[in-house]
């Protein structure tokens, strides 16, 4: 009868160690779960171009000129719901557009990412994507802000390019 104790505590101690040191069902490679109360938003960034044009920043390699003051759309439908977030770009053509919590009850397939037209009359065709196509997200990285966690998406590059290369 003791030593049916002594095993039946000893299995008992290993059950309890092994229960201890094992990561709870919820968590991947032993993180824990995230806090219900964690604040995720959205942010997409891009560049826009002018191809063949020679505009301030032009760079050679890419025989591109970035794009400044171009209006960018981040459209998300899912059903009857819809989320639209404009933003511009800057002087190097870079657009970022964040979204507040309201783009939670999207996944990162029910958005694109629109740029309708340039701001350079010289440079007004649509090369890639086309306009009316859009730019899906591409998920790039976890970003930490001072209100919660942002997930960062890649709309890549769009490019405009003159009807005319001589009209820039």
């Amino acid at each position: 009868m003791p030593s049916f104790l002594a095993r039946s505590l000893v299995l008992g101690c290993c059950l309890m160690i092994l229960v201890i040191l094992l990561p709870s069902p919820g968590s991947a490679l032993g993180l824990l779960r995230p806090q219900p109360s964690l604040n995720f938003t959205i942010g997409v960034e891009g560049v826009v171009w002018c191809k063949s044009c020679r505009y301030p920043g032009y760079v050679e390699s890419r025989d591109a000129s970035p794009l400044r003051n171009a209006s960018v759309l981040l459209r998300c439908r899912h059903g009857h719901r819809a989320l639209s977030v404009w933003n511009t770009t800057n002087a190097q053509g870079y657009f970022l557009i964040q979204t507040g919590t309201q783009a939670a009850p999207f996944t990162s397939n029910n958005c694109k990412v629109y740029v309708p037209r340039s701001p350079a009359r010289g440079c007004r065709v649509a090369v890639s994507p086309r306009r009316k196509k859009g730019s899906p997200l591409k998920f790039r990285r976890f970003v930490t802000l001072t209100d919660g966690l942002q997930a960062r998406y890649s709309a890549g590059r769009f490019t405009f390019a003159p009807q005319d290369p001589s009209k820039c």
